[in-house]
């Protein structure tokens, strides 16, 4: 039996392993550009003072992993793999004595509580497919089953209840709300109760108390503070993946009903103690069918509400990001986005090659959107647009778009995707204290740190930023006289920027394009003309 659950909870692993690294790499990608976990003491009292926040510090930390796909998820494997364990363990054996109650026994399941087990996994796989679950509300749960475990190795007495009504509080910390599952898990028979429910209204009151004092919404006290990006969202599957655990406990908690005698008292018989015990093929059996079962029902939710339409999007946005141009044009010729940031990364990538007006009509368009797209206020869309007008020498509108999109994260986090552009864009204007500002907090990173070291010496190098192939090109670019500009594109923008720079390549594509897409015929005819003028 340990052999054939130690196999299950190994295929379910590599299952969640191979889902998140091969069909959903670019929504872990979308989790880690939306923050920026520093290595730093005020940074990390900033999370932890709040309730959740133990939680809360270990998902970020593991976020910053999700830049690899494979590590981020081998992290979630690991993660949903130890919450399924954890539920079996809290699981008491059959014929084993109920807390509180020598001489009471606990049912067997026939060995369905081994499938049961991966239900609460499941549910907490099915709230990672949304973009914006975070992974503290995984480790929320994590730590509540984890400290349920380690209560119930202790042995009942006054110790015991002291320690787990100062854990009830101290759990609502570290973890927020969730915590509820601990109270759960830890209440004891009826019959001692007494002092142990005392402890939720002495809850509610120090609820009410703390949301005088901490700058949070006093209903995400009570339904968690970094759970969801969305601070109006309540996470329902993150919550009954908490609550499910409990019913699987609770199931093998109650005490099996015994036949009575028609004599009198019934008195338990080596052979009926022998009956009532499930021959071991039959757990095996059960076992084995039990998990196929959850696998089956469970493995379709996750995938029929997987959002690959929304990872192709993301794939698009990451390669744009980190500038994997070819790649673009390969993943276009094998399937021709539809959608407004495929289009504009497609083009982006195009005019990159000097490819855009000579192929603009082999591809699917969205009209002069497909170009330049309006500028929504929220923290996705804008990201592609901004690296279009970044590299279009636009620098001074990127870094407008980019700060303007970091500012609209709705859990109030900082991007490192958003950090080292605006770094770039200081840097290429030559507001050299504010790129300082950036670099210096990208030092205190992981993953970004290199690239800071790497760039801080060129901060007031004038020489260095010239012969830099990336920001020196750029600085050429950016034309510093004023003109009208607008969140929709127009021809008079496109074509300042050309003439500010007649070798910006990338605007005269982008130019030209325009016309060809609005059926500009004369004004197209006069670019071609003043491009040949240009020549001579």
């Amino acid at each position: 039996m340990k052999y054939i659950r130690c196999l299950c909870t190994l295929l379910f692993g590599v299952a969640v392993l191979l889902f998140f690294g091969l069909a959903y790499p670019h929504h872990l990608h979308y989790q880690e550009q939306y923050q920026l976990f520093l290595f730093d003491s005020s940074y990390v009292w900033e999370i932890v003072r709040l309730p959740g926040g133990i939680a809360d510090l270990l998902g970020r930390f593991c976020t910053q992993f999700f830049l690899f796909a494979w590590i981020g998820a081998l992290i979630i494997a690991l993660l949903l793999s130890v919450v399924q364990l954890l539920t079996l363990r809290l699981m008491p054996p059959s014929d084993s004595p109920k807390r509180g109650e020598r001489g009471s026994s606990h049912p067997s399941l026939g060995g369905i509580e081994g499938g049961l087990s991966f239900v609460p996994s499941f549910l907490l796989w099915l709230f990672l497919l949304d973009e914006n679950a975070l992974l503290g509300g995984v480790w929320a749960v994590l730590l509540t089953l984890l400290a349920s475990w380690v209560f119930d190795l202790l042995s009942d007495g006054w110790i015991r209840r002291i320690l787990l009504i100062a854990a009830i509080p101290i759990l609502y910390w570290m973890v927020g709300p969730v915590c509820l599952l601990f109270f759960l898990l830890q209440a004891p028979s009826p019959k001692q109760s007494a002092w142990y429910y005392g402890v939720f209204p002495l809850m509610i009151i120090m609820l009410v108390i703390l949301s005088y004092y901490i700058p949070v919404p006093a209903h995400k006290l009570c339904t968690g503070i970094h759970y969801h990006r969305y601070p109006t969202v309540f996470p329902v599957l993150l919550w009954s993946a908490a609550l499910s655990v409990f019913l699987i406990v609770l199931m093998k908690t109650l005490p099996l009903p015994l036949p009575a005698r028609k004599g009198g008292n019934y008195s338990k018989t080596k052979s009926t103690a022998k009956a009532s015990t499930p021959l071991p093929h039959r757990e095996v059996l059960g076992v084995g069918l039990s998990f196929l079962l959850v696998v089956a029902i469970m493995g379709s939710l996750v995938w029929k509400n997987a959002n690959l339409k929304a990872e192709k999007v993301m794939q698009y946005d990451f390669m744009a990001r980190h500038q994997q141009w070819n790649r673009i044009l390969e993943t276009i010729n094998a399937e021709k986005p539809n959608n407004q940031i495929g289009v504009t990364i497609q083009n982006l990538a195009l005019a990159m090659h000097g490819m855009l007006a000579d192929h603009l009509f082999n591809y699917n368009q969205n009209g002069i959107l497909g170009l330049l797209p309006d500028v929504d206020r929220d923290a996705t869309s804008p990201l592609p647009t901004a690296e279009a007008f970044y590299q279009l020498g636009m620098v001074y509108v990127a870094q407008r778009t980019v700060f303007e999109a970091q500012e609209a994260i709705l859990d109030f986090q900082k991007s490192g995707r958003c950090y080292k552009r605006l770094a770039q864009t200081n840097l290429i204007i030559g507001s050299y204290e504010v790129a300082r500002k950036y670099l210096t907090a990208l030092q205190k990173t992981l993953f970004y740190r290199d690239w800071a070291n790497e760039t801080l010496p060129l901060l007031g190098n004038e020489e260095a930023i010239a012969k830099h192939p990336e920001y020196g090109r750029l600085r050429q670019f950016v034309c510093s006289d004023d003109y009208y500009f607008s969140d929709h594109v127009t021809a008079d923008m496109l074509e300042r920027l050309f003439l500010c720079n007649t070798e910006n390549r990338l605007a005269f594509e982008y130019l030209k394009a325009y016309y060809m897409l609005t059926g500009d015929r004369e004004n197209y005819a006069k670019l071609l003309l003043h491009l040949q003028k240009l020549k001579q």
